[in-house]
């Protein structure tokens, strides 16, 4: 499975596709904190109430060859001081304990992302990003928040982008692009339509199309041309897609400067004359 840190995250974004059962299965398994490499299928399958053929199938839709290298994924990944960062918040917890318990959840998702990270799709997403003639961002909610923080770093070294967070004008700047444009499409399911419609009509327009999302299995990702994938784990307070973001924007920023990286002396010419416009509005 390469890097232990990933097998979570490899895991949690397969999880969609699976069946309600399997689903149930998949969650027992990664409930258990006892499961080693001696751990026989017939315990494993007995612990889920499933058949031995069940968790073989669970575990080949997960992404593995098979029930052994389920096992030794699991057993890697649960080894890893990555795994032992996500504690669940409970109702007993002290303020200081809620902090810890955030900021590590947040530090897993930093490492999480990092470890699944394509950076061959990276490198892709900043070439289209680097040369298009317009960029159109598209997202709802927070992932709209996600799009403005980084079309605010663009415009700082003068490379300009629009944010579009309303269905109607997604769709009406997506039948403007054309080849020598870029959408951008911001998603933590991959599975808001309204974004995915958007996406569609810009590379039928002939845009190129760059998906950030937590789910690169997802309708989204199939509608895109590149994908960005972040991941975090669920908290029933604060939610999945709260921890997501703190991922994102750092991966985000990571494109900012691969983008600026690019034409460096442009960025750095632009970046000098929109801070000092702003420098006026600042008082001492």
């Amino acid at each position: 499975m390469g890097d232990p840190r990933a097998v979570g995250a490899q895991i949690r974004m397969k999880l969609p596709g699976l069946t309600p059962l399997e689903a149930k299965v998949a969650a027992d398994i990664l409930a258990r904190k006892d499961i080693d490499e001696a751990m026989p299928l017939r315990d494993v399958a007995q612990g889920s109430g499933v058949s031995e053929a069940m968790v073989v199938k669970v575990a080949k839709k997960l992404g593995f060859g098979g029930f052994r290298e389920f096992r030794q994924g699991l057993v890697d990944y649960y080894r890893s001081d990555t795994a032992a960062l996500h504690s669940e918040i409970s109702a007993d917890d002290t303020s200081g304990e809620i902090v810890q318990k955030v900021f590590r959840t947040a530090m897993q998702a930093l490492e999480e992302t990092f470890a699944i990270l394509d950076l061959a799709a990276f490198d892709r997403a900043a070439d289209y990003l680097h040369r298009a003639r317009q960029r159109d961002f598209y997202g709802l909610g927070g992932s709209a928040q996600i799009a403005r923080d980084v079309s605010h770093k663009f415009l700082r070294i003068g490379i300009r982008a629009s944010v579009f967070d309303d269905a109607h004008m997604m769709m009406m700047s997506a039948a403007l692009l054309g080849p020598d444009d870029v959408a951008v499409a911001f998603s933590h399911s991959g599975s808001t339509s309204a974004v995915i419609d958007a996406v569609e009509l810009a590379r039928r327009s002939g845009a190129r199309a760059i998906a950030v999302t937590n789910y690169p299995d997802s309708p989204l990702a199939r509608a895109v041309d590149v994908v960005l994938a972040s991941t975090a784990q669920n908290n029933p307070l604060l939610g999945e897609n709260a921890t997501a973001r703190i991922a994102q924007l750092n991966l985000l920023d990571a494109l900012f400067v691969a983008v600026a990286q690019r034409d460096r002396a442009a960025a750095d010419l632009n970046l000098s004359r929109t801070m000092r416009a702003v420098a006026t509005k600042r008082r001492v």
